[in-house]
């Protein structure tokens, strides 16, 4: 081989090393960022849930007060 192919194949192998960093830096962001979509959508989940729980519970509350009310009335009738 001469000096300018030699030079030639050091370049290519450079070439590839960077490429293969830079690879590996994109691989490492994109997984990043898909862990941080999935805490995101866990957090929702979990509020939706409680938020979910506390109609569940308001439900209940309201609903026995209006079960009630007919009772009530029927004191104040004469």
């Amino acid at each position: 081989m001469t000096g300018g192919a030699m030079l030639k194949v050091i370049q290519t192998k450079i070439l590839l090393a960077i490429l293969a960093v830079l690879l590996a830096i994109a691989g490492a962001l994109a997984y990043r960022r898909h862990e941080a979509a999935e805490a995101v959508a866990l957090q929702e989940q979990r509020e939706y849930e409680r938020f979910r729980q506390q109609v569940e519970q308001d439900k209940k509350t309201r609903s026995s007060a209006a079960a009630n009310e007919g009772k009530v009335w029927q004191k104040y009738i004469p």
